[in-house]
């Protein structure tokens, strides 16, 4: 009957053991549509969001992205927020 037990309880610890090891967060992933426009037919965003999505791909830094990818996501920063500021100037 112990014997029995404890291969039991052994079973259960082994496999919870085991699910937590398969729970691996997800890898930071590229945003393909804003690096180099593929994959966003469907995507229509506004200056403020564009705006946003590119700074938290950004902030994802070197662990995602190359130097060169980085300088991109900087340079299209810097037209979307020349954009919003020229709608935003008086008499327009």
């Amino acid at each position: 009957m112990r014997k029995v037990l404890i291969a039991i309880l052994t079973s259960f610890a082994l496999s919870a053991a085991t699910a937590a090891f398969a729970v691996d967060p997800a890898p930071a992933t590229k945003d393909e549509c804003l690096l180099a426009s593929k994959g966003c037919k469907d995507q229509v965003d506004s200056i403020q969001q564009k705006i946003k999505k590119i700074n938290s791909e950004i902030k994802k830094g070197k662990k995602v992205y190359s130097a060169e990818e980085l300088k991109k996501l900087q340079l299209k920063l810097k037209e979307a927020d020349d954009i919003l500021n020229s709608l935003e100037k008086p008499g327009r």
